[in-house]
């Protein structure tokens, strides 16, 4: 199940006066690439993408976490009844489905490590969730994004990036390419658009 539009934006909105920061509009890019891109494939929906690409980070409401961020996000979604987003909120962070690859603190509990775990082993990904983690990775909070210079400014940042992470994003990104028949950079307005 997932909110409406609109109620996906309010979500965000409050999130944001919980935890204000560069996330929200992030958020807000991701989901206009995704809705863009979905636009051009025949087998996804835009309106859904373009809520669980809004909702991705929503775990962010609650705190500066890093991994902490995917298990609040996905228990937020799933005490509201949105498993769809809580599903895009655990997975995102996961291109490779591997927890052991996630960029960043393990500031979490015993008992959100093993959730994580578990549910990522539980999980199968679908097209929304390779969606979103290409979206995730084009979308600053200032508008889209080069991929490659946003992930080496992750790699600086945290000082490392996996290769079978950084190389699964760009196969996502002519996964996407090779569905709708374009430049992601074009689909996606990179030169134009801005949350």
């Amino acid at each position: 199940m997932l909110p409406t539009r609109e109620k996906a934006e309010e979500l965000l909105r409050e999130a944001e006066a919980c935890n204000p920061g560069p996330w929200g509009n992030h958020s807000r890019t991701a989901a206009h690439c995704a809705e863009k891109i979905a636009q051009g494939c025949d087998d996804l929906d835009a309106d859904k993408a373009y809520i669980v690409g809004l909702l991705h980070d929503i775990g962010r409401k609650f705190g500066a976490r890093h991994l902490g961020h995917v298990s609040d996000g996905y228990s937020y979604m799933m005490t509201l009844g949105y498993d769809e987003a809580a599903k895009i909120c655990l997975t995102h962070s996961f291109n490779t489905h591997a927890l052991d690859e996630y960029i960043g603190r393990f500031d979490v509990t015993e008992e959100e490590l093993k959730m994580i775990r578990d549910a990522l082993a539980a999980v199968s990904m679908d097209e929304y969730d390779r969606l979103i983690q290409l979206c995730d990775s084009l979308a600053g909070a200032e508008g889209v994004l080069n991929m490659e210079e946003r992930m080496g400014d992750v790699k600086r940042r945290y000082g490392a990036y996996p290769q079978k992470k950084w190389d699964k994003n760009l196969s996502l990104r002519k996964h996407f390419e090779e569905k709708t028949g374009r430049d992601i950079y074009e689909v996606v307005e990179k030169d134009t658009f801005r949350p």
